[in-house]
């Protein structure tokens, strides 16, 4: 499956200068780039081979598709011309976005449309942030803010022209988002290998499991001015019933929304200990359990990292620990029945098994 990473970030946030870096780089070649128009990207007259109305092909490999209106309907073309040798080879894509645009419905076409299913899988999201305005920007811009909380990884550009990074600037960021890794950018540049990481599921499955996304499992991040965007993660010792996860899975759709920003988690489900799910969500959109052949490490605990708007953190651990009470008080009478308790959700179910 071809991965699809997605670089977000406001208005002059700096994430086109990045990409025109990037896409220099023989690191990044065999990519394939979704853009809106191709005057967003500064490139170089000589870099390119040869366009027509919808491709612009770059001598370093990669290949830059304009977004002519559905983007779901523009990756499949991508997908059916590479499949049929009528473009040349990638082996990732990674999709611009406006700068005033949510990420989040991108992320929902990308994990739910059914043309895709089995062609892709979602990549890392990527958050440029301006070392010089980023700060009054998170103030006056809550889609800059959304932004930032959805990444998987921050990068801090023109911090040459801010002489650093703000510490209040930082602060905030870790307010977002303490789970994303904070890169810099110096003049535009940074090293192609260190974001955008095809290994995809793998890549994410280790940062929840090596334990750098939480300094304590009590904390909670907030900031008042950021509609009550929070960070907050969720650690069972304890297996979790799939039956019981799929439940709360189904709660929160129901009833948080758009204000759950996002989902990241490693779970060990009590009937598959040996194999750890990874879940991804973002709003009321749940991808399908993806699931790993061994953990990553020794750590065997469930982790559920959550951004949301609004949501107390208290009120997500409560109905988990509902949710769990009610399976095992139903799986207790029906054993005390003699009847075998019942196989539903298969959706959270091993395929192997």
């Amino acid at each position: 499956m071809i991965p699809v990473a997605v670089l977000t970030g406001f208005l002059g946030s700096g994430k086109t200068t990045l990409l025109s870096h990037l896409l220099r780089q023989p690191e990044f070649a065999r990519t394939a780039v979704l853009i809106n128009e191709f005057g967003e990207v500064g490139l170089d007259h000589e870099l390119v081979e040869a366009s027509d109305d919808s491709f612009i092909e770059l001598s370093t490999g990669c290949l830059c598709c304009k977004v002519r209106s559905d983007l779901a309907r523009t990756i499949d073309d991508i997908l059916c011309r590479r499949e049929c040798a009528k473009l040349p080879p990638f082996d990732r894509i990674v999709i611009e976005t406006s700068g005033l645009a949510d990420p989040a419905p991108i992320l929902q076409t990308l994990m739910t449309d059914v043309k895709l299913a089995g062609r892709i899988v979602l990549g890392d999201v990527v958050a440029t942030v301006d070392a010089v305005n980023g700060l009054d920007t998170l103030e006056r811009e809550e889609v800059s803010a959304k932004q930032v909380a959805l990444a998987d990884h921050l990068v801090l550009t023109k911090s040459d022209l801010a002489n650093g990074a703000q510490p209040q600037l930082l602060d905030r960021l870790a307010a977002l988002n303490s789970g994303a890794p904070l890169l810099y950018a110096h003049h535009g540049k940074i090293e192609p290998q260190s974001i955008f990481d095809a290994g995809g599921l793998e890549s994410r499955a280790k940062f929840l499991d090596d334990g750098t996304w939480l300094v304590n499992e009590a904390c909670e991040h907030s900031h008042d001015r950021h509609a009550g965007i929070k960070t907050f993660a969720l650690v069972r010792e304890a297996p979790i019933r799939a039956v019981a996860l799929t439940l709360l899975l189904e709660a929160l759709a129901e009833h948080c929304g758009a204000d759950l920003l996002r989902l990241k988690a490693i779970v060990q489900i009590a009937e598959y200990p040996e194999k750890p799910a990874v879940l991804h969500g973002v709003q009321h959109v749940f991808h399908p359990p993806a699931w790993l052949k061994r953990w990553p490490s020794g750590e065997r605990r469930s982790r559920l990292v959550f951004i949301t708007r609004r949501i107390p953190r208290a009120w997500v651990e409560a109905l988990l620990d509902a949710v769990e009470a009610e399976v095992a008080e139903v799986e207790e009478a029906e054993t005390h029945q003699n009847r075998r308790p019942a196989r539903r959700h298969a959706a959270m179910r091993d395929p192997d098994h």
